[in-house]
């Protein structure tokens, strides 16, 4: 199995199912995330399907999105 790691192009690896948040960008500006065989996520650009993805593990992942969701990076979204 190839090793799975950061920057490597998701169209190296095959058969995983990528998903989008609903609240995506209606003009394609999206990330992705997939499940790894291991347990850890991947996220990729929508608009470069094969290129580089980022791999976290589960557990990073919720501390980012649950920091997301109560604000905690409100300071970079623009006014």
């Amino acid at each position: 199995m190839t090793e799975i790691r950061n920057g490597m192009d998701a169209s190296s690896l095959p058969g995983l199912v990528w998903r989008k948040s609903t609240h995506s960008n209606p003009d394609g500006n999206c990330v992705e995330i997939a499940e790894l065989p291991d347990g850890r996520l991947a996220v990729r650009n929508s608009r470069d399907a094969a290129g580089p993805v980022l791999v976290y593990t589960r557990d990073d992942f919720v501390a980012f999105a649950r920091a997301v969701e109560n604000g905690d990076f409100d300071d970079f979204i623009e006014a």
